[in-house]
């Protein structure tokens, strides 16, 4: 399971357009869903719909889900917060 803190991190670095150190972090955790939903939100936004989708499969979500990469990022990054 990946350390909350360096999923947050992915999040913000994500958000903060520097999606190549967002993707180093995440790599680390293959294991993690939630490292692999940002993952996958990663491929999305560099357009390549074939390995996001792969990721987010990983990360036990059928097909594309709605909204945009930002708000995807932004709901995950309050889901993260709220946990213990």
């Amino acid at each position: 399971m990946a350390d909350r803190s360096e999923l947050m991190q992915a999040i913000e670095l994500a958000l903060a357009g520097k999606w190549d150190e967002a993707h180093k972090v995440v790599q680390k955790h293959e294991d993690d869903k939630t490292a692999c939903f940002i993952h996958a939100i990663l491929h999305q936004q560099e357009g390549d719909e074939a390995n996001a989708m792969y990721w987010f499969r990983r990360a036990g979500v059928e097909g594309r889900p709605d909204g945009g990469l930002e708000g995807m990022l932004r709901e995950l990054r309050d889901e993260l917060g709220r946990q213990p």
